[in-house]
């Protein structure tokens, strides 16, 4: 919660400070790291994403620093129009297969009357791998789980933006009766232009407390955004291995603190199938 409090003071004294509102999108790709941005696709525009996690680094030289492990997904975006996506994603991670949708309902303009960003995010996802629990068979509603987020965004320049993530995780199916089912979290995010192309990104996620077993962490990642023409190229590290919220946000087990974090990347790659030329 101290985190938390932090962040929306430094919120706060940039607002106050800041002088006029900027153009353009407060992020440069619809993800972050693991979460989404407040950005969703352009109409017609299909976003092809392959995002990859290798192994702890903390296995030295013998797992080659986690590199001889891996940790896939596969995903699909599409615009159906400007301000809504809507995507699905296969994660090795459980075998799970994911689906979203995105909604951005307002976007920052330059004559101050809208100053933030805001998108409704939910998704629902199912693990295809099988529950192996006391050798009990289990229905198939166990095997849901959904996400709900509000995702509030502000450009406070050129080179910085900052999002707040509100977020609620239900999973139908827990290990034990003192694990709640839902988990309620607060995402915090930043953005920051190095150069034309290159871009620092951190994210974090705070569970609310006695939300999670013990064995689980708060996710925390940062990494570069490198941007072409038609391709963004993510470069990073996190405590978490998972790539869908379930996962990151209900489910790491990796710690700063020994090491336990993970390499890895998001490569996006858009195609303009309908609609208006994009940039």
């Amino acid at each position: 919660m101290k985190f938390f409090s932090g962040f929306l003071l430094f919120i706060l004294s940039l607002s106050l400070i800041s002088q006029e509102d900027w153009a353009g999108p407060a992020f440069r790709d619809t993800r972050i790291v693991n979460g989404h941005s407040v950005e969703t696709n352009q109409k017609g525009q299909l976003k092809f994403i392959i995002s990859h996690r290798f192994g702890s680094i903390n296995g030295g030289l013998e797992e080659f620093y986690g590199l001889d492990q891996s940790n896939v997904r596969l995903g699909l975006d599409y615009g159906i129009i400007d301000r809504l996506t809507v995507g699905v994603g296969r994660s090795s991670d459980q075998k799970t297969v994911d689906g979203f949708i995105k909604w951005k309902l307002l976007e920052q303009n330059t004559d101050n009357t809208m100053p933030i960003n805001l998108s409704l995010f939910s998704s629902a996802a199912i693990r295809t791998l099988n529950i192996d629990v006391a050798q009990r068979e289990y229905p198939f509603s166990s095997k849901l789980f959904y996400t709900y987020q509000v995702l509030i965004a502000r450009k406070f320049s050129d080179r910085l933006s900052i999002q707040l993530m509100p977020t609620l995780v239900h999973r139908n199916f827990v290990q034990t009766t003192s694990v709640n089912n839902d988990v309620f979290a607060i995402g915090g995010a930043s953005r920051f232009q190095l150069t034309k192309t290159i871009s620092w990104q951190v994210e974090y996620y705070y569970t609310l407390p006695d939300q999670l077993a013990d064995i689980y962490n708060n996710a925390l990642s940062m990494g570069f955004d490198i941007e072409t023409k038609s391709h963004v190229f993510q470069l990073h590290v996190s405590n978490s291995q998972g790539m869908i919220e379930k996962f990151f946000i209900g489910e790491t087990r990796g710690s700063w603190d020994d090491l336990n974090i993970f390499f890895g990347f998001n490569i996006s790659r858009d195609f303009q199938l309908g609609g208006r030329k994009y940039k």
